[in-house]
């Protein structure tokens, strides 16, 4: 079992040195025994607050975190197992109102095992109330960043954890929406683990305490810096444009040939990754999908790697996209895919329905998307992620209705007629600027040339 933390010690790990000003606790009138009468329930709470120094479950305040200003929500696990209840749903809803009314963003430090008991169901409609506030807060367009301790579940984990824009998870931490004491006895315990929910795409990522502060800091940072827009990056690759659409096809497909993680590297001076599409998948091999520094702003980016892009991969494409389009992050999409994964598991795990998610997150943002490609452009897969009036090309990259393969498959051509359907389907960089498909070709220099 990992170390569990207080609310106050948490607090110090992550907020800058002396920064921390706790919120005014909100003030409601006392019932003996709670809202219940539930028998012992004051001696309990009093025994609660003994321990721990608390009084309540959860302590909230501001406090700057590598330099940016959020409002922190600590949860104490000592004072009955961090568990809500109306006066813990005081404090929160006063804590959210605060972040919207001073434009701050909001960092849940979890740890708790759900509703109280000794409140019954006025505990539990808790969860209503913080749901409001959160989703109030991601309306007035500031972000959420969980951080998951150990334990979290129940109601916390379903509202404060699953509900933020970025969920980092520390290493061993008890995660899951049924608790120990209520989860079926033969359940595998390692699927209620941070590791777990990572690998399910449920959370982003498992932060080490000692890195909590810096990786907190910088995901603050950017997500409240955002730039004005996504210039198109400049080629890495080869300058001349290729001869036929055959040669087009085959520099595209090249494995030597400059790939996503190359072009992201040149782009930005850091980046934060985002993963899982929140849906029980993740495509770490066909999408890349995150936030970066460009000239000390922000821009967002969602990259295909060359591979066949999967459903998952879309759908955190267009989690990130929706999650920009609120913050106000201008958004950098790579196209590089033979096309999206046509297998059966594929088709099971709803192909067309996340090939559509990322074409309609495209379609309806407001700020601006920029697309390079800068590989293989296979069909509707590659499509769904370029910007309409924003696309451009590298000289090694194509676009196509479909694979020349294929193309010629499908009109009943033989084998030795590919090379020829290449060329007469017009994939070639320049024949897409001719198009009016791509506005540009990219140079290796600062500019792209139309």
């Amino acid at each position: 079992m990992p170390e569990r933390l207080s609310a106050r010690e948490v607090l110090a790990l992550v907020a800058d040195e002396e920064t921390f000003e706790e919120l005014p606790d909100p003030a409601r009138d006392a019932k003996v025994n709670g809202p219940l009468g539930w028998q012992g329930y004051d001696a309990s709470r009093a025994r609660a607050a003994e321990r721990t120094g608390e009084k309540e479950s959860v302590v909230c305040g501001t406090a700057s975190v590598g330099g940016t200003r959020a409002v922190l929500i600590a949860f104490e696990f000592g004072f009955l197992g961090g568990s809500l209840g109306e006066r813990t749903g005081d404090r929160l809803q006063a804590a959210y109102r605060h972040a919207r009314a001073h434009r701050l963003p909001v960092v849940p430090l979890v740890a708790t095992g759900g509703s109280r008991m000794q409140e019954g169901m006025l505990a539990l409609t808790q969860l209503q109330r913080v749901a409001r506030e959160s989703a109030l807060t991601r309306e007035a367009g500031l972000p959420q960043i969980a951080v998951l301790r150990d334990p979290t579940t129940g109601g916390g984990w379903a509202t404060l954890g699953a509900g933020a824009d970025v969920i980092l998870a520390l290493p061993g931490a008890q995660v899951g929406f049924a608790g120990s004491r209520v989860r079926p006895r033969d359940a595998d315990p390692s699927a209620y683990t941070a590791e777990a929910q990572v690998a399910a795409g449920s959370a982003d990522a498992v932060v080490r305490p000692e890195e909590l502060r810096s990786t907190l800091g910088r995901w603050l940072r950017l997500l409240t810096t955002p730039a004005r827009e996504a210039p198109a990056p400049r080629a890495l690759g080869s300058a001349a444009l290729p001869a036929t659409g055959w040669e087009a096809v085959r520099r595209a497909r090249a494995p030597e040939r400059p790939h996503a993680q190359d072009y992201l590297d040149a782009y930005f001076t850091h980046r934060v990754s985002l993963s899982g599409d929140r849906c029980g998948g993740t495509d770490p091999d066909g999408m890349l999908c995150g936030f970066g520094e460009r000239g000390g702003g922000t821009v967002a980016y969602a990259a295909q790697t060359g591979a066949a892009t999967r459903p998952a991969g879309y759908r955190t494409a267009a989690r990130l996209i929706r999650l920009a389009d609120r913050l106000d992050i201008p958004v950098l999409t790579l196209v590089d895919t033979p096309g999206a994964a046509n297998d059966a598991e594929a088709e099971q795990q709803g192909a067309g329905a996340a090939i559509a998610e990322v074409f309609g997150a495209v379609a309806s943002a407001r700020v601006p998307i920029t697309t390079l490609v800068v590989g293989e452009g296979g069909s509707g897969g590659a499509l769904a992620l370029a910007a309409p009036g924003s696309t451009w090309a590298t000289p090694d990259s194509y676009f196509s209705v479909i694979a020349p393969e294929l193309a010629a498959a499908i009109l009943k051509r033989p084998p030795q007629e590919v090379e020829e359907t290449a060329g007469q389907l017009r994939i070639r960089p320049q024949d897409l600027v001719d198009l009016g498909v791509v506005r540009g070709v990219v140079e290796a220099g600062d500019h792209p040339r139309s």
